[in-house]
């Protein structure tokens, strides 16, 4: 199966709204208070997942994501344009002191998936990307959290290097603080059954272990 159809089965963003059931589970256990700026971030990655998902013609793609890394990249210099998803990293993420440079450096990840030969490095980096700066909305860190986004990028892709990641993060209890996130990585472990993804979702709450 292609990176992209694995995408198509797990869902993403049509619009603004919904996020995938994953995410919107993960954000129901975030703390309120930091609730909009994780769902800024969750729907700023969702909308390049779903042109790739939605793309017919990569080069197409390409460009729609180019897109939204340059309109990220110039939020750091200008007001954001009348799309919710901007005006929401504007007013969630940068005033928390996340620039639109870094959020953008989720595309690159995104971009390789239209590639013939998609680079798993750079899919394991958008990962590393978003569960650092979801690390940053929720006010703490650890040494293992790029890990386990990086992890969770793979293995949503449908990458065979997901296994050795999973393996490196064995036993591993991730703090309490970052689970509302990491939770995610959680659920990659059972990519294409919502049933069990949500329960291991709920059981990560509990354990802090990926695996």
């Amino acid at each position: 199966m292609s990176k992209r159809s694995s995408l198509q089965r797990n869902g993403s963003v049509t619009g603004d709204l919904p996020l995938s059931a994953d995410r919107e589970l993960a954000l129901l256990h975030t703390p309120a208070r930091v609730r909009p700026g994780m769902r800024a971030l969750f729907a700023i990655d969702a909308a390049m997942e779903d042109v790739v998902a939605r793309s017919t013609e990569p080069t197409l793609g390409r460009i729609k994501l180019a897109w939204w890394r340059e309109r990220l990249e110039a939020l750091d210099d200008n007001p954001p344009p009348a799309e919710p998803r901007l005006q929401a990293v504007a007013e969630h993420l940068l005033r928390a002191g996340i620039s639109g440079a870094e959020v953008a450096e989720l595309e690159a990840g995104w971009a390789t998936l239209l590639d013939p030969e998609p680079d798993a490095a750079l899919v394991a980096g958008r990962g590393a990307v978003l569960f650092e700066l979801g690390g940053r909305v929720l006010g703490t860190s650890d040494p293992k959290l790029a890990e386990a986004g990086a992890y969770y990028a793979v293995a949503t892709a449908g990458f065979p290097e997901a296994k050795d990641r999973l393996e490196s993060l064995r036993h591993y209890r991730l703090p309490r603080s970052l689970r509302p996130l990491t939770m995610l990585a959680r659920a990659a472990a059972h990519a294409g059954n919502p049933g069990r993804r949500a329960l291991a979702m709920l059981a990560h709450r509990w354990t802090g272990r990926i695996r």
